[in-house]
């Protein structure tokens, strides 16, 4: 949804934000085999980024570090 309210197309928009969490290398449409991420709003780029980390990282991981409880243990 983000993606799209910075102007990119719909099948920009999900297959970036596939591509960047799962870690895949291209995705469709702007930034497919042919393109690249280059053109995008540097707003874009940073939610990007972070979804590279988010799914890196796990998203599981994340939200356990977050819990009190894995801290009082």
């Amino acid at each position: 949804i983000a993606m799209g309210l910075m102007g990119q197309d719909f099948l920009t928009s999900i297959s970036a934000s596939a591509a960047t969490i799962t870690g895949v290398g291209p995705g469709l449409g702007d930034v497919g085999p042919a393109g690249n991420y280059a053109g995008l709003p540097q707003a874009a780029k940073l939610m990007l980024c972070l979804n590279m980390l988010l799914g890196r990282l796990e998203i599981f991981t994340i939200l356990v570090i977050l819990t009190p409880l894995f801290w009082r243990k």
